[in-house]
């Protein structure tokens, strides 16, 4: 079950918030929620939910045992729980070697489970957290499951620390107010997703399948919607995360900031998966040595997270070259040879460091969509060679640049830059009059969203959150 399906918005979502009214005392909630947070995960699969509960126990055993021994606890937690990440994640590896053995395995015990690279890293970050500061841990059971299977957060982040969501175990506010508000954001997510996302996707598929008739125009068409693609879906799904956990009475930390607006690779970071991002930070980069041992060292470090994070996305040399390309730009930025910051202190510089970060992310993520390394490199070739036009070509780009299309396109390239947040500057120094019409405009414009989302639920087909296979 996900977000964006009919059984969620329709049955799950409404009898949730009910009940959970009904529920009385903040330790009654949370039980409810609990329980209601594995029943949503089990839906998925069964066999999840057994790995889920194991990792709840191997990794809240890990806490308690930090507590007195701190490194032993570290590196069990380490190589247990990327062990059970990377046996999913590489089962191509392994698995014709145990077949060819005679061992038959039950298909639903090898597919990866959704939501297991954030519950693992949520695990890793608990049993460190613990051992750097003994009373950032639990001796509860329950409240390290809770955290680990909290249903807004678990399929993709973001990634929260426990300290953080512990504390709003018995102190926090569900009102009529701030349910509203977590709506609100829900429904805005999931208009990113089935709305935006959706129409960009239509194009990225058509334009990385288009065999014989890609050339520079599909090539560069698919690759910018893709962009498009990607950050709506998964800033969709954030948006619908943190409106879920307002709508309950919880705060969850905010996963992007309208990254296509930075500058830099570097700056791209802190704005695109912030959660993970300052996951590797806290947890790879600063213990490789971070910044503090020279500038090589600092650019050495950064390539190793951005190489890493590359090989946490998947087995395929395409997302190692991903990452290795994001990381080499970090690296140059870091040692100055891509001198952004100097850039910056002219208005040609300005315009040239947008170009640069949009063009960079943009050729990356050309890797990252593609189904293989030479289909890759051969999209990245037509963006740059493909000027010999086909009829093939020109019949594609009839079929996908429909007039609603391109205006979904269009809209996307203007919401992906900080127009919301201007806008809602702007509202914030009318009279207090008008600023109760834009809140109920507002409110409408929502229900417009969400009638146009079940709209398209209804009239296309169920697409799964791209991070839903990390």
């Amino acid at each position: 079950m996900y977000y964006d399906s009919i059984a969620f918005l329709c049955f799950f979502l409404p009898i949730l918030l009910v009940l959970e009214g009904c529920v009385k005392g903040t330790r009654g909630k949370n039980i409810f929620l609990l329980a209601a947070g594995l029943v949503f995960y089990a839906s998925g699969s069964f066999h999840a939910l057994i790995l889920l509960l194991i990792s709840a126990v191997i990794n809240w055993g890990l806490g308690l045992l930090a507590m007195r021994e701190r490194k032993a606890a570290v590196f069990l937690a380490v190589v247990l729980n990327i062990g059970l990440l990377a046996a999913y994640r590489y089962s191509d590896l392994w698995l014709p070697a145990v077949t060819a053995a005679g061992v038959q395995l039950p298909a639903a015990a090898l597919a990866m489970p959704a939501g297991l690279s954030f519950f693992t890293f949520k695990g890793i970050s608990y049993v460190v957290d613990v051992s750097r500061r003994r009373e950032a841990g639990s001796r509860s059971f329950f409240e390290v499951l809770f955290y680990l299977s909290f249903f807004p957060q678990i399929m993709s982040g973001p990634l929260e620390r426990f300290e953080a969501f512990r504390s709003q175990l018995s102190m926090r506010e569900r009102s009529a107010v701030r349910t509203a508000r977590g709506l609100r954001r829900f429904v805005l997510g999931l208009a990113k997703k089935l709305i935006l996302s959706g129409e960009a996707g239509l194009v990225a598929n058509a334009a990385f399948s288009a065999g014989d008739a890609l050339d520079a125009r599909i090539a560069w068409l698919g690759a910018l919607a893709y962009c498009l693609q990607l950050y709506f879906d998964f800033s969709g799904y954030s948006d619908m995360a943190v409106g879920l956990g307002e709508a309950l009475g919880f705060h969850s930390p905010e996963n992007f900031r309208y990254p296509y607006a930075a500058v830099s690779i570097s700056d791209f970071w802190r704005r695109w998966h912030m959660s993970l991002s300052f996951w590797f930070r806290d947890y790879l980069y600063i213990p490789l040595g971070g910044s503090r041992k020279g500038k090589w060292r600092t650019a050495g470090n950064k390539f190793i997270v951005f190489a890493l994070c590359g090989v946490w996305h998947g087995a395929g040399l395409t997302f190692l070259l991903w990452g290795v390309w994001h990381g080499l730009l970090a690296a140059l930025e870091s040692l100055r040879v891509l001198n952004v910051e100097r850039w910056r202190k002219t208005a040609p510089g300005r315009v040239l460091s947008r170009v640069y970060l949009l063009l960079a992310v943009c050729l990356g993520f050309v890797m990252f969509r593609a189904e293989s390394a030479k289909a890759g490199f051969d999209m990245l070739s037509a963006m740059f060679t493909g000027f010999s036009f086909t009829a093939e070509g020109n019949l594609l780009l009839r079929r996908i640049c429909g007039s609603y299309t391109m205006l979904m396109l269009a809209a996307a390239a203007v919401l992906a830059m900080p127009v919301l947040p201007a806008l809602k500057k702007r509202v914030e120094t009318l009279s207090p009059g008008m600023r109760r019409i834009a809140e109920g405009c507002s409110c409408l414009a929502g229900l417009l969203l969400l009638a146009l989302c079940f709209a398209a639920l209804a009239s296309g087909g169920f697409s799964p959150f791209i991070y839903a296979q990390f």
